[in-house]
């Protein structure tokens, strides 16, 4: 049984998660539908990256305050890694199930350069519970 902690951490990944999710599909329908078609794919990845960053920081932020999650390592790693691995989890069944791709051409996408640029994006939003020290911003 995981210790109280723990569970804290991990119910903080997973709000995270849910938090940023939810911001992302709603910043990909606007750059998909508005932004690519006027800008092209890797410009509108490059407008959304900032926002969905600075929605993930202050998500993280206000995630790890009103959870109270501590500043150990252990625990900031299980919000880390659970919160980064349900957001590719959820991208790649998005990419497959929603959108009809297999899962070898999900991960063949990873080749373009708007995808890698939204991975390096998704790499970043799991270190932020990492990086974020109490009482910062």
């Amino acid at each position: 049984m995981a210790t109280r902690p723990m569970r804290t951490a991990a119910t903080a990944g997973l709000a995270y998660v849910a938090i940023a999710f939810a911001a992302g599909f709603a910043l990909g329908v606007l750059r998909v539908t508005f932004i690519a078609p006027r800008l092209g794919e890797t410009a509108a990845v490059l407008t959304e990256l900032p926002i969905m960053l600075a929605v993930s920081w202050l998500a993280c932020r206000w995630i790890i305050a009103r959870f109270s999650v501590p500043a150990t390592l252990a625990a900031r790693a299980t919000m880390s890694g659970l919160a980064l691995t349900l957001l590719l989890a959820a991208e790649t069944i998005l990419g497959t199930l929603g959108l009809g791709r297999t899962l070898s051409d999900h991960l063949a996408s990873y080749q373009n350069l708007p995808e890698r640029l939204g991975l390096a994006a998704q790499i970043l939003f799991g270190l932020f519970p990492l990086i974020m020290r109490p009482g910062r911003s």
